[in-house]
């Protein structure tokens, strides 16, 4: 098995992600940038190059290093993320969540996945991380599940939405194959479902 990644060492400081964190206080600010480097580093991953073995090897990888923080014998470079686990209690099955769904990227080019696998990589890629920032907000857990639940599928689904064109130029389509079949779209080739007239059709479904 291939050495997992180690966390990205400079943070992008300048991303919209690090500006807007910068209103947390500092123990759960410091916390989410923890998160979210992990998010980086298991989407550069899925996104990198490689073989399909390679990448899935690498995050196979992943799964070992989180699997060794929840057993008290955190990695070097994981000391950071291994303290905000266990200062605010997040869930093993969520991290390993987020690698499913970096798997789903890393191996195949997804193209029309029917809704039900479409509802899968969202929990997977998007409220999963809504359930690990929640914990760090201090969210009730019944509520905070509800609202990542959500909202991490509205985001996901509005990411969809705007990068049409930038994922089937990689080969990629998201969009449910039920919408395209209503709006009578029946290719599945990226480049052509992202150039026809009626996409805007498929689109509206999904919005709704």
């Amino acid at each position: 098995m291939n050495e997992a990644a180690e966390l990205p060492a400079p943070r992008a400081t300048s991303s919209s992600f690090y500006l807007a964190m910068r209103i947390l206080p500092t123990g759960p600010r410091e916390a989410m940038y923890a998160i979210y480097d992990f998010c980086r580093a298991v989407d550069d991953v899925a996104d990198g190059g490689g073989t399909f073995a390679q990448r899935l090897s690498e995050l196979d990888g992943w799964r070992v290093k989180i699997g060794e923080i929840f057993n008290g014998h955190a990695s070097s470079d994981l000391k950071d993320l291994a303290q905000v686990v266990h200062q605010y209690g997040l869930k093993q099955e969520d991290f390993e969540s987020v690698i499913d769904g970096m798997a789903m990227d890393a191996a195949a080019n997804i193209r029309a996945p029917d809704w039900t696998t479409l509802d899968l990589y969202c929990d997977r890629v998007a409220s999963a991380v809504g359930r690990l920032s929640v914990r760090i907000f201090g969210t009730g857990e019944k509520a905070g599940e509800a609202l990542a639940h959500h909202l991490g599928r509205a985001l996901q689904l509005t990411n969809i939405l705007r990068d049409i064109d930038e994922d089937a130029a990689i080969g990629r389509l998201y969009l449910p194959r039920e919408a395209l079949l209503r709006a009578e779209i029946i290719a599945d080739d990226p480049v052509l479902v992202a150039a026809d007239p009626r996409l805007p059709r498929a689109c509206l479904e999904v919005v709704e």
